[in-house]
């Protein structure tokens, strides 16, 4: 049970929602943002000194790296949401012990997919869609970002313990320098030493390193004497099973997403290259054209993750506190803040979108035209995900992992995966672009109907505060 003494103390409790979730979301919708330029950095810069090719190579990858993020974000996310809820529940030493066992858990994951990845790189990539022409530059280019996996599986997911810790910037921070770094050697690596694919590689794993290394000596540096909850030690280290079973059962939604989106993006690449195939455009430019616009989605999306990881601490201190309508306050205020920002990136790239595409390279009309086409359709329906992502977040961070994963899981493997191997057949190639936006507002409708009925329970809750003893199983699993 918290204590009130617990409430007052720590800033989730008692400072404006308005401003505290400002202060959570803006670095987070940075570091998100940041953390999608990544590959955007490296798109654009192979574009211009490789080409086509070595842009589809990079959509090819995109399904690992998609995966390591899955990962990442799952331990991340779970570890955040877990922290976060005992943090309220003024359980300090379950916090300290969470970060610790995230740690060991991350870097163990990486070194496991890094393995796992070089010893069948190349079967994987032809499971991805990699074409003859395309391979070389493939492998190349995946073979480095697997070896410096552990360090960015650590970087994502230190940095939403950062965001928990009560330090958003500084989570803002490690990635915002890893990207700065990254958009100054991918010139140097591509252009003045000729790596190509390769160079655009090393520029990226150096930057996560560095970024790792930020957060790692963050945790590492503090001491009892400052203002944390968590820090390492050697002795928290040692692997609790209770522990990591919350970080994974809290974060299986968030890993889902990422999950899910790598079977997404298998299956979108392999239908790209056949149905690319025949018609004129070939499979190559349809390979490398939705590359493209798969990373714009990122970053449209980014926006809307931002905010709701931003308000995800908030909302499970909060929970943990039982403060319910500081909790329904967080929810409205991130649903509606993440709608009108992705609407507003959602219309520059349908007003603009030549603009957009000509900064990856036009130097084939044909890519040219078809990636604004891959724009336009494609992404019609995105303005929904704003207030999609923030109602999955907010079934995370409550506790009520099973909602959360349902929801994660609904736009890509159960609505998107089908239209994409449905449509193609009647359309072609214009068919996986029409499931896009089908998939888009399908979901949103769906996530309509599961937050209404939680937002009326909510509602009955904070009633039954104002009337007498609160009851602190609302409706989430208990934690």
């Amino acid at each position: 049970m918290p204590t009130h003494e617990t409430t007052i103390q720590n800033p989730l409790g008692y400072k404006p929602i308005g401003m505290l979730l400002a202060s959570f979301a803006i670095p987070s919708i940075i570091a998100c943002l940041v953390n999608s330029i990544y590959n955007i950095v490296d798109q654009i810069f192979i574009g211009q000194g490789v080409g086509y090719l070595g842009n589809a190579a990079t959509t090819v990858a995109f399904p690992i790296v998609t995966i390591l993020m899955a990962f990442a974000t799952m331990v991340g996310s779970g570890g955040s949401a877990y922290a976060a809820i005992k943090l309220g529940q003024g359980e300090d030493g379950e916090a300290h012990l969470t970060l610790n066992n995230l740690l060991v858990l991350s870097a163990a994951i990486g070194v496991v997919c890094a393995v796992l990845g070089l010893v069948f790189l190349e079967p994987v990539l032809r499971l991805f869609g990699a074409t003859d022409l395309v391979m070389p530059f493939a492998k190349d280019y995946t073979s480095i970002i697997l070896i410096g996996s552990p360090f960015s599986v650590i970087s994502v997911a230190l940095s939403n313990m950062a965001r928990t810790d009560g330090a958003p910037r500084l989570s803002m921070y490690g990635i915002l320098i890893g990207a700065a770094l990254n958009t100054v050697l991918d010139p140097i690596y591509i252009f003045v030493l000729h790596w190509g694919v390769k160079g655009a590689a090393v520029a990226t794993i150096t930057s996560q390193i560095l970024s790792s290394l930020i957060m790692v000596v963050y945790f590492a540096r503090k001491t009892k004497k400052q203002k944390s909850h968590m820090r390492f030690s050697r002795q928290a280290m040692k692997p609790v099973g209770r522990v990591m079973g919350k970080i994974v059962v809290l974060g299986v939604s968030s890993g889902i997403t990422s999950g899910v989106a790598c079977i997404m993006q298998v299956v979108m690449n392999n239908s790209l290259v056949y149905y690319g195939n025949q018609s004129p455009v070939g499979g190559e430019i349809a390979l490398s054209a939705m590359g493209i616009v798969m990373k714009l989605a990122m970053i449209l999306g980014s926006v809307a993750i931002g905010i709701g990881v931003g308000s995800q601490p908030i909302l499970g201190f909060n929970l943990g506190a039982e403060k319910y309508e500081r909790i329904r306050k967080t929810y409205k205020t991130a649903a509606i803040s993440a709608t009108v920002a992705i609407i507003i990136c959602w219309a520059f790239c349908q007003l603009f979108p030549q603009f957009v595409v000509q900064i990856f390279g036009a130097d084939n009309e044909q890519f040219t035209a078809f990636a604004i086409k891959c724009l336009k359709i494609y992404l019609f329906g995105i303005f929904c995900a704003g207030f999609q992502i923030v109602s999955t977040n907010y079934f995370q961070a409550t506790g009520q992992p099973l909602k959360a994963s349902i929801l994660s899981m609904l736009r890509q493997l159960l609505l998107l995966i089908p239209l994409l191997l449905i449509l193609p057949r009647f359309f072609g190639l214009d068919g996986i672009l029409f499931a896009g936006p089908a998939a888009d507002i399908g979901s949103a409708i769906i996530v309509f109907l599961f937050i209404v009925p939680e937002m009326k329970k909510l509602n009955r809750r904070i009633q039954e505060s104002h009337d007498g003893p609160s009851h602190p199983d609302m409706s989430a699993t208990t934690v």
